[in-house]
């Protein structure tokens, strides 16, 4: 990680980690208090509306869009235009070698935006090297666990609604960049 850190600060990019993830309508289970002999019962529909992710975590910036279904190449695209409108300046992103970010769609969308962004693969099997999982385990495992929602637009109210908090907490975008080990 020191080299693309390296390279950023010499060509003053902005380090952009990019990632996505899913949310379906059925619950996260975590622990949770409850009176003693009175265990909390989750009643869920068995429903599996799916909502999907893609985040990018500047430093101190947590930008995030919501999508129905599976995100593919046009919603990574969407999600570039949004940064290249939120950050002034160029940017260099790091995320991993999925399909979707190594597509003609995603490579043709980078060659025209006139060097403003630039793309640094992380290492293969690596999740722990991008803070954005981190952001999705806090989401997953404190923000929305136990949520019981039986459609899409409910999870995806609740699911921006928790988003837009951790956005406002330094200490969570801290505590993963803390937990990626990349604390500049």
């Amino acid at each position: 990680m020191a080299r693309p850190k390296k390279k950023a600060r010499q060509r003053k990019q902005t380090i952009v980690f990019i990632d996505e993830s899913g949310l379906s309508t059925r619950p996260s289970r975590a622990r949770t208090w409850a009176p003693r002999g009175q265990t909390p019962l989750l009643q869920e529909t068995f429903n599996w509306k799916s909502l999907s992710i893609i985040g990018g975590l500047a430093l101190w910036r947590f930008y995030f869009q919501i999508h129905p279904g599976s995100i593919k190449s046009p919603q990574v695209i969407l999600f570039l235009q949004h940064l290249l409108r939120h950050i002034p300046g160029k940017i260099l992103v790091l995320w991993d070698g999925a399909p979707i970010h190594r597509s003609g769609l995603v490579q043709n969308f980078v060659a025209s935006s006139q060097g403003r962004i630039a793309l640094e693969r992380l290492p293969a099997y690596a999740p722990e090297l991008n803070p954005v999982e981190y952001m999705w385990g806090h989401l997953k495992s404190h923000e929305i666990a136990n949520l019981l929602v039986t459609k899409a637009w409910e999870l995806s109210f609740e699911a921006t609604a928790a988003l837009r908090r951790m956005r406002r907490r330094p200490c969570i975008i801290a505590a993963s960049y803390h937990q990626a080990e990349l604390w500049p």
